[in-house]
């Protein structure tokens, strides 16, 4: 028999001993609870490596030692997710004797706590246990949490298998704004190819069966080539399973979704795809920034900054930009902010024109730093701005400062106001 609780982890120290699949899991949920996490492990899957380098888990990349679980900090819950039968068993034995409820992921009878099937719709969190079989309880949640979303409670599915390959658009990053469509093709998913700004936490509700790929790209750092992401695609779709290629925010803008449809067009595989929201409107809004506003901005610029303004890659017109007056929003360019503002600056646009950088959008830990193009480099430099980060630039910054919806964040900072209401350097 079990006792079912719902566990406050915000602010507290939880411990995941082991960096492969089940970590990859579980990690991502403790986070979204708002659990302070370390992970001890000589290795880590590329996601949780990309969690450590942003400073969202506290990694010691080692093997365990015995006295880590009162050692390393006072923690409230321990995972023991290794592949080592002799590793988790030494973990959850000094959390026993510690009397720190602990979870072991390879063998359930040993473990003092279990993780229940864990499911959310209608504004209602679902956990099952089903006597510790995970299969059993995935199942039932997923028909209870279909029930709900369905605004009934029927447990008969009835689905037919699904077929071929689905690109789901997850969204900026909140599991919350993934669409309807997209969580119940991803309920219904044999195989999930997913990326590192994926909605990460839905991976633990999948079925313990579902092959979980991880493609995730750490700029700059390890990552799975797109060729290779094709091939898994078509290879797992010729094996008759039904692949989900989930990624965050939207499969078409910048996601080189086209690229993986061509590749299931030209293999003959059937091929759905699932708008997702983007980034570049979600985290704008976020921040209750209005990206178009009657009287500011008319018009609106989406852009790709993986490449500096002057680079030869580059096809954006950066020139046309500076002279449009709408609004800019760039992707994938809080690394070169200086050089996308000295070019529009040298262009023409005005160096006071205001400028807000999104960090993280729609997570908790989001934060916005407001500047202008002048002194946009240093604020973002000074305030610590790494990726995922969105720019908006023009006016309709100001426009959000004007209205009090401007939306910055714990962690938020702004530039000296100067006359007019404008942000200048003080």
């Amino acid at each position: 028999m079990t006792y079912l609780l719902g566990l406050r982890l915000q602010g507290r120290e939880v411990l995941v001993v082991g960096g492969g699949r089940v970590a990859q899991r579980r990690v991502p949920v403790l986070l979204e609870a708002g659990a302070r996490v370390t992970v001890v492990s000589p290795q880590a899957t590329t996601m949780l490596e990309g969690l450590a380098e942003t400073g969202r888990v506290r990694w010691e990349r080692r093997a365990y030692r015995p006295g880590d679980v009162t050692a390393l900090g006072r923690f409230w819950l321990v995972h023991a997710a290794t592949d080592s039968a002799e590793v988790n068993a030494a973990v959850t034995a000094e959390a026993e004797a510690a009397r720190i409820w602990s979870v072991r992921a390879d063998e359930r009878h040993s473990s003092s706590a279990w993780t229940p099937a864990t499911g959310s719709a209608a504004g209602i969190t679902v956990g099952v246990i089903a006597g510790g079989d995970p299969l059993r309880a995935a199942g039932l949640r997923d028909a209870i949490v279909d029930g709900l979303a369905e605004g009934s409670l029927d447990a008969r599915r009835g689905r037919a298998p699904m077929r071929g390959v689905a690109l789901v658009g997850g969204g900026p990053g909140d599991p919350g704004l993934i669409t309807v469509r997209g969580r119940q093709l991803l309920a219904q998913a044999d195989v999930v190819v997913v990326d590192r700004l994926a909605p990460t936490s839905l991976l633990d509700q999948l079925p313990g069966d579902v092959e979980v790929i991880d493609a995730a790209k750490i700029p700059y750092g390890r990552s799975m080539s797109q060729e290779s992401i094709n091939e898994v695609l078509v290879d797992r779709a010729r094996q008759g399973k039904f692949v989900v290629r989930l990624k965050g925010g939207d499969s078409f803008l910048f996601g080189r979704g086209g690229e993986e449809v061509a590749a299931c067009v030209a293999a003959g595989v059937p091929v759905t795809v699932v708008p997702g929201v983007t980034s570049a409107l979600a985290a704008p809004a976020s921040a209750g920034i209005p990206v178009t506003h009657r009287g500011v901005a008319q018009h609106l610029h989406i852009v790709s900054a993986h490449v500096a303004p002057g680079d030869e890659r580059s096809t954006v017109d950066w020139s046309a930009l500076a002279r449009s007056g709408g609004t800019i929003v760039a992707l994938m360019g809080v690394e070169r902010i200086g050089r996308i503002a000295d070019a529009l600056i040298g262009y023409g646009r005005d160096p006071r024109t205001p400028i807000a950088v999104v960090q993280e959008a729609t997570l908790p830990t989001q934060a916005t730093v407001v500047a202008t193009l002048e002194t946009a480099e240093e604020a973002v430099a000074a305030a610590g701005v790494r990726p995922p980060a969105v720019l908006v630039i023009g006016e309709v910054v100001n426009t959000a400062r004007e209205l009090d919806i401007l939306h910055r964040g714990q962690n938020a900072t702004e530039a000296p106001t100067a006359p007019g209401g404008r942000t200048g350097r003080g």
